[in-house]
């Protein structure tokens, strides 16, 4: 099964890098078979730093349209789907400092990370394991804002620890206690099933 998701992971890679090279060669289809691509995770994840949908929108539209304006100075090497989702995260920053939503910062600190973990799609089979999974999504949402991002960025959208790191502008190990801390608090509460949230540890750091 491991095997099988980073077989996944290093395919996904490729096309990834060779969308990123066509884009900044000029080729309008892989700008939007890129878009198109990334665009639900980006609305995703931009929703959950801001209840106003419209302006995430904007924002996702602003961050490609700088990418294609600025393609030619963009780095050759880089992972598509973090960069487009740091990109977001700091325009979402950004356009809550100018509308006073949250604090002035001149990060992306101030931003508190929304969303709640829904996991039953996934594990539901019958009444018993749909009563437990509402517990873990539980215990899930009630960890510290930063937790649970990093675990969404890990589990999630598959990011790595130093991806990560880079995201929320803080260094590997901080990056990696956030969610060494987070795992731990879920193995101390949940006293269910282990095989529910091994499907949440099922990636190695």
């Amino acid at each position: 099964m491991k095997s099988l998701i980073q077989n996944i992971k290093k395919s996904e890679d490729s096309d990834d890098s060779l969308l990123w090279s066509n884009l900044k060669a000029g080729d309008e289809k892989s700008f939007s078979l890129l878009f198109e691509k990334y665009y639900a995770d980006l609305i995703r994840y931009g929703n959950s730093f801001s209840p106003f949908k419209e302006k995430v929108q904007d924002c996702i539209q602003d961050v490609f349209t700088d990418l294609w304006i600025y393609r030619q100075s963009i780095s050759d090497s880089v992972v598509v789907k973090a960069y487009l989702l740091s990109s977001v995260r700091k325009r979402i920053a950004r356009l809550n400092e100018r509308d006073y939503i949250f604090m002035k910062t001149t990060t992306t600190d101030s931003i508190e990370f929304l969303f709640d973990f829904s996991i039953e799609h996934q594990l539901i089979s019958d009444e018993e394991s749909a009563i437990k999974v509402v517990q873990l999504n539980s215990f899930l949402n009630n960890l510290p804002a930063r937790q649970r991002e990093a675990l969404y960025l890990r589990y999630h959208q598959g990011l790595s620890v130093e991806q990560i790191a880079e995201m929320l502008q803080i260094n590997y190990q901080s990056a990696n206690n956030l969610l060494h801390r987070a795992l731990l608090q879920l193995r101390k509460e949940w006293k269910g099933n282990l095989s529910l949230l091994l499907l949440l540890t099922s990636t190695t750091f």
